[in-house]
């Protein structure tokens, strides 16, 4: 087995919280009264282009909240979605010291859409450790599409079996197995740790 020399992070679930998922969106509907399953379709029908950049924060708002008049601002709404963002300690932690080794080329493969992704990356300086950031926004592409995987290792010109893949969600993990990269499903720092020393990956001392 080649040694690694890549590892492709997911960001939502692994080492930040995930910022718009199905709960804060729940407590967004709580929040701000909405109607929840409408709120949902209305998600589902937009989240897709949002997702991929082809749409912006705005517009997605236009289509799932202010398609009608609200006794909340646009403003209030917004700044709910973006507050819904928090590190997770311990993961970070190990991350550091994955970049602190200085042995692996570090990147992201993460649906997210603009507004958000850009937000995350500046307030937890994701750019600290990672290198590149192969996001849903910037490329076009979602996981557990085939393509923005395949993309990852074409532009950083690594071969599948060198890379690891983390990723919270197991569907996420399947393709990327598919085309060779080694996956870990992350649950818990622990479990991280152990899976990424199987691995071979050197984390350096704390």
């Amino acid at each position: 087995m080649p040694e690694v020399t890549a590892l492709f992070w997911d960001v939502g679930g692994v080492i930040l919280s995930n910022g718009w998922d199905r709960a804060a969106r729940a407590e967004a509907a709580k929040k701000f009264g909405l109607d929840w399953e409408d709120f949902q379709d209305r998600h589902e029908l937009a989240n897709p282009a949002f997702d991929t950049g082809r749409i912006t924060l705005d517009k997605y708002l236009d289509r799932t909240v202010f398609y009608r008049k609200r006794a909340f601002t646009r403003d209030e709404f917004k700044a709910f979605i973006f507050d819904q963002s928090h590190e997770l300690p311990e993961p970070r932690a190990i991350l550091a010291r994955v970049a602190k080794s200085a042995k692996y080329l570090l990147a992201t493969i993460n649906n997210e859409p603009l507004e958000l992704n850009l937000l995350r990356i500046e307030k937890f300086n994701l750019r600290q450790e990672f290198e590149a950031f192969f996001s849903s926004c910037f490329v076009g592409l979602r996981k557990p599409e085939e393509g923005i995987y395949r993309l990852a290792l074409e532009v950083t010109q690594r071969r599948p079996e060198e890379c690891v893949f983390i990723d919270d969600r197991a569907l996420n993990l399947e393709c990327a197995r598919q085309l060779g990269m080694r996956a870990i499903q992350f649950q818990n720092a622990a479990q991280l740790s152990q899976d990424l020393a199987a691995n071979g990956v050197s984390l350096a001392e704390t």
